[in-house]
């Protein structure tokens, strides 16, 4: 029986793969299933929120990649962007952030609670926040600036002194 040189070339590696397998020798995962990563299909600007039309989930076959990248588009959709993502390109984790809660110069509800009372007045945040952020707010009625934790809703609950 004449095997081919290929033929005879695979067997060796395939048994060799089984063998360095067999005493633990390579890690299971240089098996496994592929990887993804997400990767925009269009440019996407510091400040834009993205959406699902802007993604697409590609393999990864550069075994060397490094870590930190977006692997499924639900870490990605409704973020921001932190810096211009390049078509084409991993979408680094750390360059996405929430959407602010509050916007600068917008007029919001500020509240502020004493005991089983709750006061509320109209405002306006001096920064940008996300939820759970403290921020600075200019009360629209009196001119005094306070600092208050921005809420869900939008709100801000104004911190007691």
């Amino acid at each position: 029986m004449k095997f081919s040189r290929n033929y005879a070339v695979n067997l060796v590696r395939g048994g060799a793969v089984s063998a360095l397998l067999l005493a633990g020798m390579v890690p299971q995962a240089a098996l496994a299933q592929p990887r993804y990563a997400v990767v925009p299909t269009a440019t996407i600007f510091p400040g834009e929120i993205i959406s699902g039309g802007q993604l697409s989930e590609v393999e990864v076959t550069n075994p060397n990649i490094a870590g930190g990248y977006a692997t499924d588009v639900s870490e990605v959709i409704g973020k921001v962007s932190k810096r211009t993502l390049v078509p084409g390109r991993t979408i680094p984790v750390s360059s996405l952030r929430d959407p602010y809660a509050v916007q600068r110069g917008s007029t919001l509800r500020m509240t502020v609670k004493i005991g089983g009372m709750v006061i509320s007045a109209a405002g306006t945040p001096l920064q940008d926040g996300m939820v759970g952020d403290v921020v600075r707010m200019r009360n629209l009625d009196t001119g005094v600036i306070v600092s208050g934790t921005v809420l869900a809703d939008g709100t801000v609950e104004v911190m007691q002194k």
